[in-house]
């Protein structure tokens, strides 16, 4: 069936509200959402906290001007990029003005990006609003600083402080998690109340759950974009080749000289606010800081291992994007998680029969209030999971957030290794004889916004 017949009338009260596109990197997000844009008379809201601002367009593969022109894009190259405090929130403010704009327009919102949280900040009332971020830039600039305070503080000098004032908080959220434990503290040093009383508070709105707070929009349609890990591993260095072919090296070159060169010499750049922090550019930081006198052959491999380290980082990327969706949709029962339709995208050749056509059959089912005839991906696993789970092991000398993330510990070699070894040197001791579970201190405690990162939380660090 070609594209042109599966087209969508759409009823001034839309059906659904928006359209939301998720995927890793590479799988063809922003290719949908130009071609659902054109057909349905949508514009593109990018969810991508890396395209908000502005140079680095390679890098960051941000869509060409002719992309642009075959539907209206927002949210892209607006951001100065020596801006360091743009966040979550100012993201959330701006796109949901513009989605309820297209929808006096009478034009279909469709949202596409890789950037979980920002994605969460528009499908769910998840963040905490403490006003600090409203059109004030001296009381935005201080939010920032102080936010750069608390993070130079150790995890533990956090995590002892957190304690005092919002124990609940503190509980769950492990010593070394150094941003969300300065944002809790940012959060109750601003508004005065803790934050487990706010996302509490969130939980109890209509439509909220132990999962978090309601859905902004009742009806959205959201897909996935998947691919064959093996395929898409292929295709992201495929990608990174094509963006060395593109003038990659000279944009970072430029870049560089522009507004990090004088960081690097002051010693001020960590990499880790704003533009800076976007893969790739942090990857050739060698490369880009090398001595002048460097050789040819010494300047040749510097460049090398950035590209291959850049391919590496991309990787990665694509499985944290992917384990979101699994975490935050598939493995997540509860009235405000929606329905999810997975479109494969492993074989491009197959591109309007795999991915175009099926998008729009269900888009035009749901125009029509009617069931689509492809099933959205059901959830996996009926039980509610804490993912907070604060536990710790005696034994091995870890602190584990997280249910599963904590059984699967129990299992691990280095836990039985560390039994076996225990009941060795103390046989009178009341370890079980096969699986052993060491004396755990858990929590119980409510989802984190997810104001700096996305909702996998689940951490496991030495101590």
């Amino acid at each position: 069936m070609a594209a042109s017949s599966a087209r969508c009338v759409w009823r001034r009260a839309m059906v659904p509200s928006l359209v939301v596109i998720l995927g890793a990197t590479g799988t063809g997000k922003s290719k949908l959402a130009i071609e659902l844009g054109k057909r349905l008379q949508g514009e593109i809201i990018s969810a991508d906290s890396m395209q908000v601002y502005q140079g680095l367009d390679i890098i960051t593969n941000k869509v060409t001007a002719e992309e642009c022109a075959q539907c209206r894009h927002h949210m892209i190259s607006f951001v100065d990029p020596l801006v360091n405090n743009y966040t979550v929130v100012d993201f959330r403010n701006k796109a949901l003005a513009l989605i309820d704009d297209m929808h006096k327009r009478n034009k279909m919102p469709i949202i596409a990006g890789g950037t979980n949280y920002y994605i969460e900040s528009l499908l769910w009332r998840v963040l905490v609003d403490t006003g600090e971020n409203k059109d004030c830039g001296d009381a935005v600039d201080e939010a920032g600083n102080r936010m750069r305070e608390l993070e130079k503080l150790e995890g533990s000098e956090l995590h002892k402080r957190l304690a005092k004032v919002d124990p609940k908080m503190a509980s769950m959220l492990h010593p070394n998690n150094k941003r969300k434990l300065a944002r809790s503290l940012q959060i109750h040093e601003g508004t005065g109340v803790p934050h487990s009383r706010w996302l509490e508070e969130q939980r109890g709105q209509e439509g909220g759950d132990e999962l978090g707070g309601p859905l902004r929009y009742p009806d959205p349609c959201i897909f996935w974009l998947h691919s064959d890990t093996k395929v898409l591993n292929e295709r992201l260095d495929g990608r990174v080749d094509e963006m060395m072919s593109a003038g990659l090296i000279q944009e970072l070159r430029d870049f560089h000289i522009r507004y990090n060169q004088q960081k690097v010499q002051d010693d001020s750049q960590d990499y880790q606010n704003g533009i800076f922090q976007s893969i790739g550019f942090k990857e050739f930081h060698n490369y880009l800081t090398a001595p002048e006198g460097i050789s040819t052959e010494e300047k040749d491999k510097l460049r090398r291992e950035g590209i291959e380290a850049l391919k590496i980082a991309t990787k990665r990327y694509a499985r944290k994007q992917n384990k979101w969706v699994h975490n935050r949709f598939l493995k997540r029962p509860g009235n405000n998680v929606p329905a999810v339709y997975g479109l494969d995208v492993t074989d491009v050749s197959k591109w309007e029969e795999t991915v175009l056509n099926p998008a729009l059959q269900i888009l035009d089912r749901l125009s029509k209030g009617e069931e689509p005839a492809i099933a959205p991906i059901r959830v996996e696993g009926a039980e509610q999971r804490n993912k907070l789970s604060y536990n710790t092991c005696d034994l091995c000398d870890r602190i584990i957030i997280g249910d599963v993330e904590w059984a699967a510990h129990l299992k691990s070699k280095k836990h039985q290794y560390h039994m076996r070894k225990k009941r060795k040197s103390d046989p009178d001791s009341d370890l079980p004889a096969s699986t052993g579970e060491p004396p755990v201190s858990a929590g119980t405690s409510p989802s984190e916004d997810c104001d700096e990162t996305s909702q996998d939380y689940s951490t496991h660090v030495r101590l």
